[in-house]
């Protein structure tokens, strides 16, 4: 089995990389477990800490670059599309996210068509798609309102994917993803990566910085619920998912300050003095368009979950990074 990760060095790329290579073996649904021969990881960036194995070939590239494209889709059998110019970036620099976020998966698209193998496909959007005024609860019937450059492109990107299922050139399914944190790494220009900073940094002894209210709200998920969407969207079979093929992601709703609170229990209370509150006008805006209160009633009953709580995310990523703090707090949250 052949795999293309387009955005393949970045967290969530390596991260199913990871998986694939310990299972050694991808199962579909209905079909019996296949070999892992090969898995691609593309990106525009290097990105550090990819996985060393004789499976992995990482090539470095546009994703609008046509003859790139055409060259790394050649005999895969499964695409994972990660590539993307985050929010704050995409609305920063319309050209660059339209280069990425749409003409490149439109470049992707087209390059699978032209194989004609119909190649399954997950793709990852997100609930940026949504905007403006929206109801108490979004449900799987709500339609897209971005009110983002970047929620715009993703809600093409959806509907793309949806047409060339639909046309049978492509065997899509998008995830409508939460937020995912507590993410690894540093900051990015996404409007959400603060947080994952204000856990991420203060855990390890530095400053970070919050440029919401406490009580602004985020649907968030973490890193081990994304990676069990990806995995399970890949092997649900084309009947399964069914003609609709857009899937909202279960999630948490949790305040700032509800994080904040997780963090002084994980960390103790003098963590929480590292965060610094730099309000952000244009940060704010953008994080309270996106909805807070999500019924994901058809993921659910598909097999996918949100984590239990934010106390379970703050622990996993101690625990996936191996972060020091876990050997240095007891469980109530004070500092040994």
């Amino acid at each position: 089995m052949r795999i293309l990760i387009t955005g393949g060095t970045g967290f969530i790329g390596k991260r199913i990389a990871r998986h694939l290579l310990d299972a050694g073996t991808f199962q579909l649904e209905g079909e019996a477990p296949r070999e892992i021969g090969k898995i691609i990881l593309f990106d525009a960036f290097p990105g550090e800490d990819v996985p060393s194995d004789a499976r992995i070939e990482v090539r470095i590239g546009d994703i609008d670059d046509r003859e790139t494209v055409a060259e790394i889709t050649r005999d895969v059998d499964l695409v994972w599309h990660l590539a993307a110019v985050v929010s704050s970036a995409a609305e920063a620099d319309f050209d660059l996210g339209m280069q990425v976020n749409l003409y490149g998966l439109l470049n992707l698209l087209e390059a699978l068509r032209e194989r004609n193998t119909r190649t399954r496909l997950v793709y990852a959007s997100g609930f940026a798609v949504f905007g403006g005024e929206l109801p108490p609860v979004v449900t799987d019937a709500t339609a897209p309102t971005p009110k983002s450059s970047y929620g715009m492109q993703k809600a093409v990107g959806e509907l793309l994917v949806a047409d060339y299922s639909r046309r049978g050139f492509i065997d899509g399914r998008t995830l409508r993803l939460p937020t995912i944190t507590v993410r690894p790494g540093k900051p990015n220009k996404a409007a959400s990566t603060f947080v994952s900073s204000i856990i991420r940094e203060p855990l390890n002894g530095q400053r970070a910085v919050c440029p919401v209210k406490p009580d602004t709200v985020v649907y968030i998920s973490s890193p081990r619920r994304a990676l069990d969407a990806m995995l399970r969207a890949m092997h649900l079979a084309d009947a399964t998912i069914g003609a609709e093929r857009t899937l909202p992601l279960p999630g948490l709703a949790v305040s700032v300050a509800g994080m904040v609170e997780s963090l002084a229990r994980a960390g103790g209370v003098a963590a929480t003095g590292l965060i610094d509150w730099v309000p952000d006008a244009q940060v704010q805006r953008i994080v309270e368009s996106w909805p807070t209160h999500v019924e994901a009633a058809r993921a659910s009953a598909l097999g996918f979950h949100a984590d239990p709580d934010f106390d379970a995310i703050v622990k996993a990523h101690i625990e996936d990074e191996a972060v020091p703090v876990a050997r240095t707090v007891d469980p109530r949250g004070v500092s040994a």
